[in-house]
């Protein structure tokens, strides 16, 4: 039986709302995905623009995707990218980084609609505490499988045949899923977790609707047949089971309480860096 994960409302600051799906009471993680937020589709009108000051992560990846809009990523590292839609930002925090995400500043003066995808990936334990890492891959650079009535971009990690640019460190199931109305398209069963997210259209799962904005957790080893009833975009993630449980507190990812701990305290008194020409920062929370 599938499990299905109904969205809630977060205020990420500013009165920018996104709809949040990871983490959910009823499941922490899919593949190593341990976090999955749904921005817009919204309009972005000036004066009000996306401001997301400077704030820290370790032990964790964070991947940006849009389908719309554009986001100005900086971090600690010095990196500075615009990210346009078809693009991937994937932030390795490893064991710590600063970064901040605003509305770009050719865009702060006019309305313009705002619609993706930012997810994070737990890392491998083995790897919670690389060096911190940036890397962008234009929308060119993803590889795209076309079959009839569908068009799949595979965003991070490998399906159906093809492996895109990101450096994963775990098997990873990322995949933009564009259907033809009357497409039919088989789920493969190569990675043990799965999960569906309808983003637009009417889609249908071994006959049963799939409500849109709502997560969708498979059976592990099921080929399910996905049917779009209209044209509809849906995406398909999740990968190889994590190697133990995850404590998120935050922006902080870990499997030890205490690494947590010490980011909290390495935050507060000003030990993770800076992001290059800011001087905000959102302050530790108090819970």
């Amino acid at each position: 039986m599938t499990l299905l994960i109904p969205p809630r409302v977060h205020d990420v600051g500013g009165g920018f709302t996104v709809k949040r799906l990871l983490p959910h009471a009823s499941r922490r993680s899919v593949g190593p995905f341990v976090f999955f937020d749904h921005i817009g589709p919204a309009v972005i009108k000036p004066g009000h623009p996306m401001q997301v000051r400077p704030h820290p992560h370790i032990g964790l990846a964070t991947v940006t995707y849009l389908w719309e809009g554009a986001i100005m990523h900086r971090d600690s590292l010095g990196s500075a990218q615009e990210i346009s839609p078809g693009d991937v930002n994937w932030m390795t925090a490893g064991r710590g980084i600063v970064h901040s995400e605003r509305t770009p500043e050719r865009l702060l003066d006019r309305p313009h609609r705002m619609h993706g995808l930012q997810t994070w990936v737990a890392l491998p334990r083995g790897h919670e505490e690389v060096a911190p890492a940036f890397t962008h891959h234009p929308a060119a650079t993803l590889p795209v499988v076309d079959v009839p009535g569908a068009r799949l971009t595979i965003v991070a990690g490998h399906a159906f045949g093809q492996r895109a640019p990101a450096e994963v460190l775990a098997e990873t199931l990322y995949v933009s899923m564009d259907l033809q109305a009357g497409c039919a398209l088989v789920i493969p069963a190569e990675h043990g977790e799965r999960a569906l997210y309808p983003v637009e259209g009417q889609l249908e799962l071994d006959g049963v609707p799939l409500p849109a904005e709502h997560l969708t957790v498979l059976d592990p080893g099921t080929q399910p047949r996905l049917t779009a009833r209209t044209d509809a975009r849906v995406m398909l993630l999740g990968g190889e089971p994590l190697d133990g449980p995850r404590l998120i507190w935050w922006n902080f990812v870990s499997h030890s309480r205490e690494r947590i701990e010490q980011a909290k305290a390495d935050w507060k008194e000003g030990r993770f860096g800076q992001v290059p020409g800011e001087t905000e920062s959102i302050p530790l929370p108090d819970r």
